[in-house]
This record gives C-alpha cells, structure tokens and sequence, in this order.
C-alpha cells in the first residue's frame, strides 16, 4: 500500500485531499500540529467510512516535530511515497509592502516557505525508498509573477505582500527541486488549488474544498510520464490547466 504524508490536513483542503486519497486506496497520514485535533478528524472520517487514515503530529516550523514525524513514518513503512506540503498560512490582512510588519512577514515565510524546505529534506531519504515518490507544493495563483505583473489581472496590488511574496518563494523552490531531481523516478509540482471556500479566507472563495482537493489529487498522483517542475491551477481557463508563473 502506497502511503502519503499530507501536512496540515486535519480541516478544509487538507483534509478532503485525505478523503480523496484514503478512497484511492492510499495509507493517509495526516499531518497536524495539535495532534489533538488530527484525531479528531481521524475519528470523524472512520465514522463516516474512510479506513487506513492515522494521525500525526507535525509542527512544519519545528525541527524536532518533523524529525519525530519523519521516524513514526520510517518505523511503520520504511519508505514515504507521496509528500503533499499542504499546511500554510496568510497572516493578517492587509499586508502593504512599505509598512507591513517585518516579523508577520518571518512568520508567513516560517511556515509557507521554510517550513515546506525542511519538511522536504528531512523526508527526502524516505521519499527515495519510493518506486514513484511524489512531491506536491500546495501554492497559490497569488505566487505567479507573471499575474500580478498584469495590472488588467483581477488580483493585481492585493495587499498581501507577505503571502504573495511566501508563495513566489516556494514556486521558485519547487523549480529547483525538480530540476535537482529531474534523473530520478520523482516528480515535484506547485499546485494552487483555486480561490475556494475555507476558513482561511472566511470563505470567500467560490471554489469547492471537493473541487480543490481533487486537483491537487489529479496533478500528484500521475504515472511515470508525467509532468515535473510545472505550475498548476484550478483557477486557470485553459486546457493545460499551467499558471503562468
């Protein structure tokens, strides 16, 4: 059985993309940082019929959390197949460039960028042991340079330079990676979901966490011949379904 590690998953996108996953036949471990409320969830989801889900406590800002993650996984698989670095944050709105607080901004990259980096090395050695690993870096259309360029673009100047400037960040990380790993049997995406309707934006978005987990699912889970190192989103009107980046 295939496993998969997907971070922030006790609520919203995160945790549907469990569901989804757990249907596929997948061993879900999912990942959060109050172990307390990943159980919780655990506990709904084998009520309403999904099997072979555990929770994990993982603090994707906190080494020693990783690693202990990192060791439950190895003891109980011996390797990672599919890593979803999902757990993100937005921070306080609104986010002006020339005032917004220098220690907001450290805490967005904390957990959006950093986190994400820390997370993929320490789980690289297991990620390895797979026939087919998958990393999957859930990003935003708010990372798109190539957008917010666009005065004409319907989210050009939002305020939020901490957010944009994370997910910019981590689209550029996951370039890298796959281009580092591109001899190997990996392959290593940024996924924007779409602009849906969570708590993370009081729900404003007008996609679906059924919509937007399944996209993240369609674009991990692909066979040896699929793509790496491309930009994909749910919010783009286009066969491809790639975001400019």
């Amino acid at each position: 059985m295939n496993s998969v590690l997907i971070t922030g998953a006790n609520r919203s996108i995160g945790l549907e993309t469990a569901k989804q996953l757990s249907e596929k036949g997948f061993f879900v471990y999912l990942g959060s940082r109050d172990l307390s409320k990943g159980e919780e969830a655990v506990k709904n989801l084998n009520q309403d019929g999904f099997a072979n889900i555990k929770a994990i406590q993982i603090d994707v800002t906190n080494t020693e959390s990783i690693q202990g993650a990192k060791n439950i996984i190895e003891q109980e698989q011996g390797k990672l197949d599919v890593l979803i670095n999902n757990a993100g944050v937005l921070g306080a709105l609104p986010q002006e460039a020339s005032l917004a607080n220098l220690s907001g901004i450290r805490d967005t990259f904390d957990t959006n960028f950093f986190g994400v980096i820390n997370v993929t090395q320490i789980f690289i050695e297991l990620l390895k042991k797979s026939e087919n690993p998958r990393i999957s870096n859930i990003t935003s259309g708010l990372g798109s340079l190539t957008l917010h360029s666009d005065p004409s673009w319907k989210y050009h100047a939002i305020k939020a330079v901490s957010y944009v400037s994370s997910k910019a960040a981590l689209n550029a990380f996951t370039i890298t990676l796959a281009y580092e790993l591109r001899d190997l049997p990996f392959k290593v995406n940024a996924i924007d979901p779409g602009y849906t309707a969570t708590d993370f934006n009081h729900f404003s978005g007008p996609g679906s966490v059924e919509s937007a987990a399944s996209f993240i699912v369609k674009h991990t889970i692909t066979d040896e011949n699929g793509p790496t190192g491309k930009f994909f989103s749910n919010d783009i009107e286009d066969e491809s379904e790639e975001s400019p980046w």
